[in-house]
């Protein structure tokens, strides 16, 4: 079967498309950070350690990280949009599973289950997104789906927070974990838009993961971004997953201003980060092929020093202005990186390569940095670990630099 452009949906029915996956990556959000905002109502009812609460960040993007890859298989054969409803059903009834526990490890093998449903859901949306728009809108379409990143991150915070400190951590997860039963309806009767309909190129069977991972790594494109992503993904996991719990710590906040002060922070820092990010990326492509990378790699290198004193000062007032103008700066790379992965490969291996990233991002990114985080916290001070996470951030800001300077050579 050929693909050629023009192929695509009515730009009506696209949007509507769009809009019903933010808003199931809204919920994805929620559902994915409404334990930060718990963690330590959590960690003091379960009588834990630091590097034990840290797991329950890790112990969901392992699973995650492990399923990604088969997942993108899928979604490059069957129908995606049933990919994302029962990838919606599983992680929203385990969400909601997660305030009927009893014991800590129960609540480990409920957020494992969230890991295997997100997971489905991640690598097959953004390829529906691709095949949705033309190459030259991309960046922007993309950067209003990844808004879900820093609202639905703001609202878990929110609902764990405030939820979590009137009526218990337990009713937290209940509230969170609900919408997502509805929307997983919608996700089942969704639009499935041809597969390279605006890319005017031929397309060819979907491929095996060994060929996959062949492919993937023979192209500079998605070997950078996958670098740049994971690093920052490192440091990004281990602070969105603490940063509640150090402010309730070092300020004497309840968990309710905690988590509404640094999801306040989040969410217009990151609206105005991604909106930004989308529009700079797609005009610098216009100008140099590294245009992407050069947009996310400033932003990183900017963001580092603020992330590294962010939890060294000493009044709550500069901590947040710390922590919104690094989120800002981080925010700026969601669109331009997600527009590069899209692409970096073929039409018929979209789902893949993202699964592809996920898994690497994630593997070596923030699977570990939240537990790790705890560790030293244990044997040290949660700000200076939290203060570590500055450096992976320059460290890929450094790598997107150097690869969109080395693409405008090659371009000149």
């Amino acid at each position: 079967m050929s693909a050629v452009a023009n192929l695509g949906p009515s730009s009506r029915v696209a949007l509507g498309v769009l809009a019903a996956l933010t808003a199931i990556n809204f919920v994805n959000y929620i559902d994915r950070y409404v334990v930060s905002a718990i963690a330590e109502q959590i960690r003091v009812e379960f009588e834990l350690g630091d590097d034990v609460t840290g797991l329950l960040g890790s112990t969901f993007m392992i699973v995650y990280t492990v399923v990604a890859p088969m997942s993108g298989w899928l979604g490059d054969r069957v129908r995606r949009g049933r990919v994302v409803a029962v990838s919606v059903g599983i992680w929203s009834l385990a969400t909601i599973a997660s305030g009927s526990v009893d014991s800590v490890e129960a609540l480990l093998v409920c957020r494992a289950l969230v890991g295997v449903g997100e997971a489905g859901y991640a690598t097959v949306a953004p390829s529906m997104i691709a095949d949705l728009f033309a190459p030259s809108e991309r960046g922007r379409k993309l950067a209003w789906f990844y808004l879900a990143t820093p609202v639905g991150s703001a609202m878990g915070y929110l609902v764990g927070g405030w939820v979590g400190e009137l009526s218990g951590w337990r009713t937290a997860f209940f509230v969170a974990g609900t919408p997502g039963i509805v929307l997983a309806l919608v996700a089942w009767w969704m639009y499935e838009p041809r597969r390279g309909a605006h890319d005017g190129v031929a397309m060819t069977a979907p491929v095996s993961l060994a060929v996959a991972w062949r492919t993937m790594f023979a192209s500079f494109e998605w070997r950078v971004t996958t670098i740049g992503m994971t690093l920052m993904t490192f440091a990004i996991g281990g602070i969105a997953f603490w940063m509640p719990t150090f402010l309730q710590r070092r300020f004497d906040l309840g968990a309710g201003s905690a988590n509404t002060l640094f999801g306040g922070v989040t969410v217009v820092a990151g609206l105005i980060g991604t909106l930004a990010g989308g529009a700079l990326g797609d005009r610098a492509m216009r100008r140099h092929r590294g245009g992407y990378f050069e947009v996310s790699g400033y932003g990183l290198l900017l963001g580092a020093p603020l992330v590294l004193i962010m939890p060294l000062v000493p009044s709550l007032g500069a901590a947040l202005a710390c922590a919104f103008f690094a989120e800002m700066l981080l925010f700026l790379n969601t669109g331009p990186l997600n527009a590069a992965l899209v692409g970096s490969v073929p039409p018929s291996m979209r789902a893949i390569a993202f699964a592809l990233n996920v898994f690497c991002i994630h593997a070596f990114g923030d699977a570990g940095s939240p537990w790790l985080i705890g560790v030293v916290s244990n044997y040290g001070e949660l700000a200076w670990a939290i203060a570590g996470c500055s450096i992976p951030i320059a460290l890929g800001g450094a790598v997107l630099t150097v690869a969109a300077r080395r693409m405008r050579r090659a371009d000149s």
